[in-house]
């Protein structure tokens, strides 16, 4: 592993590189803050996927993508002397300095809870009417629940065991039913988000990401349902002709192949 010099020089290198991109490629003299903006959403999924398959290697390639972008955005910044990459740094020590009064003050904690509390009053002492205000609105719906649930915790707002919050999972379970038997579509959707509010909000209680947990499961049914598919293919029958009988043989023998190939 490299020491702190070496990695400031590869950072230096980096900035040099992008000044230089800028200067004399025609598409990158072209990006602005706007054309970016979806490149960078999708770099960060990409690193997603690769930290959920643990492949590290390619997580190292995707950080260097969205680095990439962070330069790229400095140097745009810098154009109108907006901030530069040094703003950028300053800005986030300053913030970790200030958000860490245990580390760099006279606070002290008693556990991790306490400082995801401390850290949300002192973000209302900054000036912020809600603590819901860091949420972004674009964030997808299930990513936006898990983030407003454990901000409102953080001043208190929440449960105190988790099977109190699995009896809210029920009694959501139940009101949906409720709906679906007697109610319009309008409600039926309501109650149906409902439900996903509370299991999100279990799945907190239990130390789970249900974006990383709802997406392991798409991996493991792409993966599933592709060998259902190459079957198929083997046996000359397609899928459309399979009677659901049929096909789940093959499903059944999906599940049974070792981890790291179903």
């Amino acid at each position: 592993m490299s020491d702190k010099t070496q990695q400031l020089k590869a950072f230096e290198r980096l900035l040099i590189i992008m000044d230089e991109l800028r200067d004399q490629c025609p598409w990158d003299k072209k990006q602005t803050l706007q054309t970016l903006r979806h490149l960078t959403i999708e770099e960060v999924y990409e690193l997603g996927d690769a930290i959920l398959d643990n492949d590290l290697d390619e997580v190292k390639k995707e950080l260097g993508d969205v680095l990439l972008h962070i330069v790229f955005y400095s140097k745009i910044g810098s154009e109108t002397n907006a901030f530069d990459i040094a703003d950028v740094c300053n800005s986030i020590c300053d913030k970790l300095i200030d958000r860490h009064p245990h580390i760099y003050g006279n606070v002290i904690v008693k556990d991790e809870e306490e400082v995801k509390r401390n850290w949300e009053q002192l973000k209302l002492k900054e000036g912020k009417t809600s603590v819901l205000e860091g949420v972004p609105k674009s964030l997808p719906a299930m990513v936006k629940a898990n983030r407003i649930q454990d901000k409102v915790a953080g001043v208190g707002f929440d449960w105190e065991e988790p099977h109190q919050v699995y009896e809210k999972v029920k009694e959501e379970l139940t009101e949906l039913q409720e709906e679906v038997a007697n109610g319009t579509q309008d409600r039926i959707e309501s109650e149906f988000g409902d439900v996903l509010f509370s299991l999100i909000n279990y799945a907190r209680f239990l130390k789970v990401d249900p974006e990383s947990a709802l997406e392991r499961t798409n991996k493991k049914f792409i993966k599933r349902f592709q060998y259902l598919e190459k079957k198929s293919k083997e046996v000359g029958k397609p899928l459309s002709e399979m009677s659901l009988v049929e096909m789940d043989v093959f499903w059944e023998e999906a599940k049974r192949l070792p981890k790291d190939s179903n």
